[in-house]
C-alpha cells in the first residue's frame, strides 16, 4: 500500500500518533497497518549486527572494534565495512544500525572505549562518516551515538558532564558536526547522561540549536535504550523516538501533557513526522515486516574482515627486526589470549560471530612446529562451563527449561524447552506465548566430564537469582546472600564461587536453578532496566600458577621464537562498567617478564580496546597491539607476525605510562552525579605534548616491515580548504602502507591552544621503491579557528599558522605556514554558521591569502 508523509500525518489519530512516538519491544517502532504504515526493525552495530536476540541469536559477522577500525585510518576500508554492516543488517531484517560510536575517550578506563574510534575528534568523525557513508549506500540507515559526552560507564544515566562549551565545541560535538557534514546520517541517538546540567535526551540547545539548526540535521532523533526520563520536556526539546517499547515515559502522559498544555499538538506532529520519513526513507529496502533472520557467511565476508583486522594491527616496537618470525622455526604459544578468541568488547556490542578464530589457531596454519602452553590465566570470570558440558543428545551445551512458577512449587508448568550453547543466557529479549510478565524460573541442566581428576571451580552470576547443583549437591548459591556487581550491563550480582573434585572419566550432572531478575535481594537505582535479566555460569578446573608459568617459562627456553598473547577481552572491556585501572589480568605482567627474559626472539601481542600498562616494555624487542579483531582475529595475527601483511595500523588514542598520567585521571567517574571535565581541550595529545609528558606510545604511531620517506611538502589555498601536498617514498624492500598525518599549530593565539591538532590524513600503498604525492584536504575554518566563549562563535585570528606533516603526533618533520588575515575594521574573522561553505568564511578570507613553506 502506497502512502505518502504528509497523508499520513493528517489522517493520524490522537492514539496512532502516540503509538509511534515509542517502540513496540526493543527492536522495533510501532506500525499503522490501516495507513499502510509498517514497523521497522533496528538493530545494535558498533562492530556488527545482532539482530534482534540477545538471547541464542543469529551468528552474525563480527568487524573489528572501533579502536581497531580507528589504527587503520583508511576512509575507503572503513566505508567498505560500514557496506558489509549494511548488507548483514539486511539479512537480519533491521533497516537502522545503532551505530557508528563517535564518542570520545576521556580515559583509558572507559568500559566503552573499545567502541569509539579515538581521542582525536577529527580521526573519530572522519571515520565515523566513512562508516555512515558505506552503511547508507545499501540504502540501511545508519544511526551516530552517543550524542554527547557519554565517556564514561560510572552512573552513565544520572551523571551531569559538566564541560566548558569551547571544549564541548572543539572536541566532543566536532566528529558528530564531521558525521553530520561529510554522510548526512539517517538517526542519532542521545547519550544517557546530563549535559551542563540537562539530561542530553531533553536538551533543546543539543537537539535543536545545534542539531538541527546548525548542522542541517533532517533525520530521526531516538534515546538510549531506557534514555527517556521525562514526557514533555524530551518531545519539546526533540526527542523524536523513545526506545525500547512498551512506552514506559509516553503513552497515556503524552496526553495528560497535551490536555494540560506541557505539550502542543505540533510538537507531537513534529516527532511523528520524523518517524515517518525514516520509515519512508527504509521502505525501498522490501524489509517485511518481523523478517527472518538470516546469515550472509561467505568467503568475501570473511576476506574483508581479515583485511580490516590485519589494516587495524599497530607495530608498536620491532628491536634487532625481530618480526616477521620464521614459519619454518619452532614456535611456542604463550598466555591467556592464545587459545581464547577475543573478538569483541561487552554490552551492546557483543554478538554471536559466524566463528571466532583464535590465535594460537591462525598461528598453527602458518607455522610447522607450534607448541603451546597457557602460562597464566586472564579471566576476570571463569570461562564458561558451556565448553565442558553436553545434553543428553550429546551437543556441547545445556538444555533450557522454563516454568512460570517457582521450583518448590508442586507438580508446576514447563512451558518451553531450548537449547543453549552458551552458559551466558542474557534473557532481556526472550520471548514465549505463555510468559505475561518478567517473572519465571528457568533450569540448565546437562553432563559434565572430566578428562582427568582434578579440583574444578565453579561460579555463577546473576541478574536475578540462582544455584549451581552437582550431582544433587549444592556448590554454589547465588541467591540466599547477594552481593552487587558488574555484570549484566551493572544490574547483576558479583560472581559467586563454589569448587568439587572430580574424578576423570565420570559423567557428573549440572543442574543450574535460576529466577529471573524480579526475584532479586536487592535494587541497582543507576543500572538499565534489563527486564528478566539473565544468568552466567563457569567452570576451570584449579592450577597452580607458578607451576603453569614456570612451564611457560621452559618451554620458551625450548623453541626458536615466541609469542605471547595476552590482554583483556569482553569481561574487562564493556558497556556497564568502567575498568578499574589500566592493569593487564593478574599473571599477565609476570608472565612476559619471565618469558622475554630467557628468550629475545619474543613477540607479546597485546589484545584490548584501550591502553594497558606495560612495565615490562623496555625488555620487549616486539610488540603488537591486535585490538578486539572480530571473527578474523587470529588469522590477521598470525598474517602480521609471519609477514604475509605488513603492518600499517597506527594509534587512534595514545598510550600513557600509566593511568595517573591521563588528563582526565582527577576528574574521571562521576561524583555525587556530576563529572568535571577539567582537562578542557586538552584530551589526549594535546595534553601530552602541551605539559612535554613522556608517553609510551603518542598518537598515531605506528611502524612497518618496510621504511617511508616523505619530504618536498607544499600548501597550497584552494578557495576554503588547504591542500598539504607531500611526497612519499616506499624506501624499503616490503610493499606497504604509510599514513600522512597533517596537524595545525597557531603560532600566537590570544588563549591557550594545544601545540598541534590533527586537521587531515591520507593513508598511501606503496610497493617497494615506489613513490607517490600525496595530497590531504581539510577546510580552512577548523583549521586555524577555535571557539569563543565571549562571542559564542568560531573565529580565526590573524596570525602564522604552522602546517606540521609527519607520520604521528610526536614526528612532524615537514613544516610550512599559512597566514590569515582580518576583515575589513580589524575584527577577527567571526564564524558563527558551522558549514564548511560559509559565504562569511569567504569573505574574510578574502582579505589575506598567503600560502608559504619554509
Amino acid at each position: 500500500m502506497a502512502w505518502e508523509v504528509d497523508t499520513v500525518l493528517a489522517e493520524l489519530t490522537l492514539d496512532e500518533k502516540i503509538a509511534l512516538l515509542s517502540g513496540i519491544d526493543f527492536w522495533h517502532t510501532a506500525p499503522v497497518h490501516r495507513l499502510g504504515v509498517p514497523s521497522i526493525r533496528l538493530s545494535d552495530g558498533p562492530n556488527g549486527v545482532r539482530g534482534t536476540r540477545f538471547f541464542n541469536g543469529v551468528p552474525a559477522a563480527c568487524l573489528p572494534c572501533g579502536t581497531c577500525l580507528g589504527a587503520t585510518w583508511d576512509k575507503s576500508l572503513v566505508q567498505e565495512a560500514g557496506a558489509l554492516q549494511g548488507a548483514e543488517a539486511i539479512a537480519k531484517g533491521a533497516s537502522v544500525i545503532l551505530g557508528p560510536t563517535v564518542n570520545m575517550q576521556r580515559s583509558p578506563l572507559g568500559g566503552r572505549g573499545f567502541e569509539s574510534f579515538s581521542e582525536d575528534p577529527i580521526l573519530a568523525g572522519t571515520l565515523g562518516a566513512s562508516t555512515v557513508c558505506g552503511i547508507q549506500s545499501t540504502g540501511v540507515q545508519a544511526t551516530i551515538k552517543h550524542y554527547v559526552c557519554n565517556d564514561q560507564e560510572h552512573e552513565r544515566q544520572c551523571q551531569d558532564s559538566r564541560v566548558s562549551e569551547r571544549a564541548l565545541r572543539e572536541i566532543y560535538l566536532m566528529p558528530f558536526m564531521i558525521v553530520q557534514r561529510d554522510s548526512q546520517p539517517g538517526c542519532a541517538m542521545t547519550a544517557y547522561n546530563r549535559v551542563n546540567g540537562v539530561h542530553a535526551s531533553e536538551s533543546a540547545k543539543l537537539l535543536q540549536d545545534v542539531l538541527r539548526k546548525e548542522w542541517g540535521f533532517s533525520g530521526l532523533v531516538m534515546s538510549d535504550w531506557f534514555g527517556t526520563y521525562t514526557t514533555a520536556d524530551a518531545i519539546r526539546a526533540g526527542l523524536d523516538l523513545e526506545m525500547p517499547g512498551p512506552s514506559y515515559i509516553r503513552g497515556e502522559l503524552v496526553k495528560q501533557a497535551l490536555g494540560a498544555r506541557k505539550l502542543l499538538p505540533h510538537d507531537i506532529d513534529a516527532c511523528v513526522r520524523n518517524v515517518l520519513n525514516l520509515v519512508k526513507k527504509v521502505e525501498p529496502l522490501g524489509i517485511p515486516e518481523n523478517a527472518p533472520e538470516t546469515t550472509v557467511d561467505s568467503p568475501e565476508t570473511a576476506q574483508l574482515l581479515r583485511n580490516v583486522a590485519g589494516s587495524g594491527i599497530v607495530l608498536m616496537k620491532n628491536e634487532h627486526h625481530v618480526l616477521p618470525f620464521s614459519k619454518e622455526k619452532s614456535v611456542a604459544v604463550i598466555g591467556p589470549n592464545a587459545a581464547f578468541a577475543a573478538y569483541c568488547g561487552g554490552g551492546s556490542a557483543s554478538l554471536l560471530p559466524y566463528y571466532a578464530i583464535t590465535p594460537l589457531a591462525g598461528i598453527k596454519k602458518k607455522a610447522k612446529d607450534v607448541r603451546y602452553r597457557v602460562g597464566a590465566v586472564g579471566w576476570k570470570n571463569l570461562p564458561l562451563m558451556s565448553g565442558l558440558t553436553k545434553t543428553k543428545e550429546g551437543k556441547e551445551g545445556l538444555t533450557m527449561r522454563v516454568y512460570l512458577d517457582p521450583p518448590e512449587t508442586t507438580d508446576r508448568e514447563q512451558v518451553d524447552e531450548v537449547y543453549v550453547s552458551k552458559t551466558e543466557c542474557f534473557l532481556v529479549d526472550y520471548k514465549h506465548p505463555k510468559l505475561t510478565s518478567a517473572l519465571y524460573w528457568v533450569e540448565l541442566e546437562g553432563t559434565m566430564t572430566s578428562e582427568e581428576t582434578a579440583e574444578y571451580r565453579f561460579s555463577l552470576s546473576v541478574a536475578g537469582t540462582g544455584k549451581v547443583f552437582i550431582d544433587n549437591n549444592l556448590v554454589v548459591d547465588n541467591e540466599t546472600a547477594q552481593r552487587p556487581g558488574d555484570t549484566f550491563f551493572g544490574a547483576g550480582t558479583r560472581e559467586e564461587f563454589g569448587s568439587m573434585q572430580m574424578q576423570a572419566g565420570r559423567p557428573y550432572k549440572i543442574l543450574v536453578k535460576f529466577g529471573t531478575a524480579p526475584t532479586m535481594t536487592f535494587i541497582t537505582a543507576s543500572a538499565t532496566n534489563l527486564g528478566a535479566g539473565g544468568l552466567r555460569v563457569g567452570a576451570e578446573k584449579v592450577i597452580d600458577p607458578k607451576e603453569e608459568l614456570a612451564a611457560a617459562v621452559k618451554l620458551a627456553q625450548a623453541v626458536d621464537q615466541v609469542i605471547i598473547c595476552a590482554g583483556l577481552s569482553s569481561e574487562w572491556e564493556s558497556e556497564g562498567y568502567d575498568r578499574d585501572n589500566m592493569h593487564l589480568p593478574p599473571m599477565s605482567d609476570e608472565l612476559i617478564t619471565a618469558v622475554t627474559a630467557v628468550n629475545p626472539n619474543t613477540a607479546v601481542v597485546i589484545q584490548s580496546g584501550t591502553p594497558v600498562t606495560m612495565p615490562w616494555l623496555s625488555q620487549t624487542n616486539a610488540l603488537l597491539q591486535a585490538w578486539y579483531g572480530g571473527n578474523e582475529t587470529g588469522n590477521a595475527i598470525a598474517d602480521v607476525l609471519f609477514g604475509d601483511i605488513n603492518p600499517s595500523g597506527k594509534l587512534p588514542l595514545s598510550f600513557p605510562h600509566r593511568v595517573e598520567d591521563n588528563p582526565a585521571f582527577l576528574n574521571y567517574r562521576s561524583e555525587r552525579g556530576r563529572t568535571l571535565y577539567g582537562e578542557d581541550v586538552y584530551i589526549g595529545y594535546r595534553f601530552y605534548e602541551k605539559t612535554k609528558k613522556d608517553v609510551a606510545f603518542p598518537f598515531g604511531h605506528g611502524l612497518s616491515y618496510s621504511q617511508f620517506e616523505m619530504k618536498d611538502l607544499e600548501i597550497k589555498d584552494a578557495g576554503d580548504e588547504v591542500v598539504a601536498s607531500v611526497s612519499v617514498t616506499n624506501t624499503g624492500r616490503v610493499d606497504g602502507a604509510e599514513v600522512v598525518q597533517v596537524y595545525v599549530n597557531q603560532r600566537s593565539p590570544s588563549i591557550n591552544r594545544p601545540p598541534k591538532e590533527l586537521k587531515g590524513f591520507e593513508k598511501v600503498f606503496l610497493k617497494a621503491g615506489e613513490n607517490k604525492q600525496v595530497e590531504v584536504n581539510f577546510p580552512k575554518k577548523y583549521a586555524a579557528s577555535f571557539w569563543d566563549e565571549d562571542q559564542d562563535s568560531w573565529i580565526m585570528e590573524r596570525d602564522t599558522y604552522e602546517v606540521l606533516v609527519g607520520n604521528s603526533s610526536a614526528h612532524t618533520p615537514l613544516k610550512g605556514t599559512l597566514r590569515f588575515g582580518k576583515r575589513a575594521g580589524g575584527m577577527d574573522c567571526k564564524l558563527r554558521n558551522t558549514g564548511v561553505n560559509s559565504q562569511r568564511l569567504k569573505a574574510c578570507l578574502t582579505a589575506e591569502r598567503v600560502a608559504t613553506q619554509k
